[in-house]
């Protein structure tokens, strides 16, 4: 079967239409299949859902009982077949949950990665190559000057910050699912022992990652209203950066503006955004990486989607892999 009859964008997002199924659609449809939790993947108001079990239950915490109409759990590797379609989840590394779907059909099989990652990474399971005669990545950090650093480097350059700002709130903005949580990993795994104060709006995923056996340490609401203010003198609090421009963060002491963003690497955000301490921490692949892994499975072709499409199809032209845009909208980069 020709990849291209196998799977095509469509207006609602990618379409099997041998399995009569969407990949991580942008509308509500009949059957969607979701790669991770985040909101530009995983909508509500589907009628059927196939996703694995974190990802379900993640979609559920942030949109509620009635998120779809019935839903299907899939177990990471487990063979499955839909409307004769064969289709298997297999760990992103992006997030808890998050999964690549292959789409296999007459010899022909595809890889839908999501948004992945290949740094290690407590809080999700690793990434794992699936060999593939299509492989659709995304490309947020696809240029060559995206080069990540080492994540323990961001973490010092935190607590030198907490050293020589010793009586400021250290203000870490992180989007909720995902990366809250692996930051707070990180602080854990660099020896951070003290409290860890977290936004409301964080607090059921947090709960929903301990329950899955993530260790994130003792976390307590950063809630100022009933508490003294003094207490937060020099702690960190985690939370949304949305929350950071409002009169919330105001309350803190002398607060001190961070964001754990692979776009940290760029001043100009960095400067717009008002952080005066960006911690370059990605849940993406960066550049040498994505072209790493492309190298490593060396499929047949390679489609492009979601982030800086051009680079990444020409690199793959340079080394004789047939590859092409897909020019999908509604993605953003709420994980990065």
């Amino acid at each position: 079967m020709r990849p291209d009859a196998l799977l095509y964008p469509a207006p609602e997002g990618l379409y099997c239409p041998a399995g009569q199924f969407y990949v991580d659609p942008v509308r509500p449809v009949e059957r969607a299949l979701i790669t991770h939790g985040h909101s530009d993947h995983a909508r509500s108001g589907h009628a059927n859902v196939l996703a694995t079990r974190q990802t379900l239950d993640i979609m559920r915490i942030r949109y509620g009982d009635g998120f779809c109409g019935s839903e299907q759990a899939a177990a990471l590797g487990e063979v499955m077949t839909v409307n004769g379609v064969t289709v298997s989840f297999h760990p992103a590394g992006h997030v808890l949950g998050s999964a690549q779907i292959a789409i296999e059909k007459d010899g022909t099989r595809i890889v839908v990665s999501g948004d992945y990652k290949r740094r290690p990474d407590p809080t999700c399971a690793a990434y794992e190559p699936v060999a593939c005669d299509v492989f659709i990545t995304e490309a947020t950090f696809g240029l060559p000057v995206f080069h990540h650093p080492d994540p323990a480097g961001e973490m010092a350059k935190l607590y030198a910050s907490l050293r020589q700002f010793p009586e400021r709130t250290h203000l870490i903005g992180a989007y909720a699912l995902g990366k809250a949580q692996r930051v707070i990993r990180l602080l854990r795994g660099t020896g951070y022992d003290q409290p860890i104060y977290i936004h409301g709006a964080m607090e059921k995923l947090c709960d929903y990652y301990v329950s899955q056996g993530i260790d994130l340490g003792e976390l307590r609401p950063a809630t100022i209203e009933t508490s003294d203010k003094a207490m937060f003198n020099g702690a960190i609090v985690v939370g949304p950066s949305s929350a950071f421009s409002d009169r919330w963060a105001r309350r803190f002491n002398e607060p001190l503006p961070a964001f754990a963003s692979g776009w940290m690497m760029v001043r100009q955000r960095a400067k717009q955004q008002g952080v005066e301490l960006p911690l370059v921490i990605s849940d993406h692949c960066d550049w040498p990486e994505l072209t790493e892994t492309i190298s490593e499975l060396r499929p047949g072709e390679v489609w492009v989607t979601h982030g800086r499409e051009e680079a990444l199809v020409r690199w793959c032209e340079l080394q004789g892999i047939k590859a092409k845009p897909l020019h999908l909208v509604g993605y953003e980069d709420e994980g990065d």
